[in-house]
């Protein structure tokens, strides 16, 4: 996962206004305690990043996989 496909996904699971809450405010034990923000500028990859929040926030499984990334040209 690339940091803009994360980014993405956040947007796309929590809204754009929320988005930036969550990773900036929210609080991830699985990360030793960071921000996703904190985390990531530490170099933590993004998609542990994303795997963390969606377990800290209960996204269903079923959304976690493949989110951030965009729907390929022909395709929409």
């Amino acid at each position: 996962m690339k940091r803009s496909e994360f980014d993405l996904a956040v947007e796309e699971e929590f809204g754009a206004g929320y988005a930036s809450v969550v990773v900036d405010d929210l609080v991830l034990g699985a990360l030793d305690g960071r921000t996703a923000r904190q985390a990531l500028a530490a170099g933590v990859a993004p998609r542990a990043v994303w795997l963390a929040i969606c377990e800290a926030t209960d996204v269903p499984a079923s959304r976690r996989h493949g989110a951030g990334l965009r729907t390929p040209r022909g395709e929409a």
